[in-house]
């Protein structure tokens, strides 16, 4: 019961419908080594890239830079492949906190020699991101209710990070949900025979909501969406703000969440 109540903001609980494979794009073997070594250039973009990377039903992106991260700083290698991975970790989702967490971390088993290299990389890649009192403590102090923990459990379904914190579970359960900007969660369908989706109320920052086939429609502080179920659609942060919203569930008959794709970058794109 508990469990279940932590993640109603997306779902009920978790189908048997896969999410569609979320396929990754590389060139930079065949832009950079395509003359001289073209075998090379191939299987690092259709292979590594192409289909190791792209295998996001078995481990998503997130955990696969935090692997790759780990596994370069510890043979000591913080050449410009390590800047690479380490921006793209950043689009991945981890923060300036997390990066900074992870690498103490790697430091006690890969050397600390290897982290203060990795550091100096880390501090640039993330060097516009909100210094000092860090950008997450700065939003709880828009808001009445807490940000909450890291939604690690359905972090598959998001593009970016989310915060996830139970505010009640007497009687309709309710929990407040915390986005970073330009994280959204994927298109998914909240399913019920009868009775059930789900209703957002907008708590801080500025975020959006959109049904297949509508338009996106803007959240503020005090916006209600109401989601019928059966209804495709996705919801998160505008890319130049945080936003955090209250989930409602909606009770209902033979209720279940089906998850889809992501929203692609070329969509997200066009909301300003």
């Amino acid at each position: 019961m508990k469990n279940r109540i932590l993640f109603t903001f997306v779902a009920l609980a978790i189908n048997t419908t896969i999410m569609a494979q979320q396929e990754i794009k590389q060139t930079a073997g065949r832009d950079q080594l395509g003359a001289f070594a073209p075998k090379f250039a191939e299987l690092n973009d259709d292979v590594l890239f192409g289909e190791v990377w792209s295998r996001t039903d078995k481990l998503g992106l997130r955990d696969r830079s935090l692997v790759t991260i780990t596994s370069l700083i510890s043979q000591g290698i913080t050449d410009n492949s390590l800047v690479y991975h380490l921006q793209t970790a950043k689009q991945n989702g981890i923060t300036r906190t997390e990066i900074s967490e992870i690498l103490t971390h790697i430091s006690f088993y890969a050397g600390w020699p290897k982290a203060w290299a990795a550091f100096r990389l880390a501090k640039e890649v993330w060097a516009e991101d909100t210094t000092g009192d860090d950008a997450k403590a700065a939003f709880q102090r828009e808001m009445i209710f807490p940000v909450g923990e890291p939604n690690t459990a359905y972090a598959r379904y998001f593009t970016g990070n989310s915060y996830l914190a139970p505010v009640s579970t007497e009687q309709v359960p309710v929990s407040n949900v915390t986005f970073e900007p330009g994280c959204r969660n994927y298109w998914h369908i909240h399913h019920a025979t009868k009775g059930g989706g789900q209703m957002l109320i907008g708590v801080a920052g500025r975020g959006w909501y959109q049904e297949e086939g509508k338009p996106a429609v803007e959240i503020l502080p005090g916006t209600v969406i109401h989601i019928p179920a059966n209804v495709k659609h996705w919801h998160g942060a505008a890319s130049d703000s945080w936003f955090a919203h209250l989930a409602f569930e909606v009770p209902g008959e033979n209720a279940s969440n089906e998850w889809l794709e992501p929203v692609s970058d070329e969509e997200y794109g066009k909301l300003k």
